[in-house]
């Protein structure tokens, strides 16, 4: 017997509470100012990297890095 994941067992639910994750998570992100939603939407849907981000912001790495860090603080903080 392989371990049972919870979303085989309790799928429905296990749906559900995914998509209230999401909903919360895309309003949470909607809020966020526009540089911050920029930043988000390159670095996790995009899929570039720090560099890349940095050239088009026209800041380093490391401040890419700061404010991707500091966004997801201020999602975690939204979403409560």
């Amino acid at each position: 017997m392989g371990k049972w994941r919870k979303n085989e067992i309790n799928e429905p639910e296990s749906e559900l509470a995914d998509a209230q994750l999401l909903n919360a998570l895309e309003g949470s992100i909607e809020s966020l100012p526009e540089r911050d939603k920029t930043i988000i939407s390159l670095y996790y849907v995009e899929e570039m990297n720090l560099k890349e981000i940095g050239a088009i912001l026209e800041v380093s790495e490391s401040r890419v890095s700061q404010i991707i860090s500091e966004t997801a603080g201020k999602l975690r903080t939204l979403m409560g």
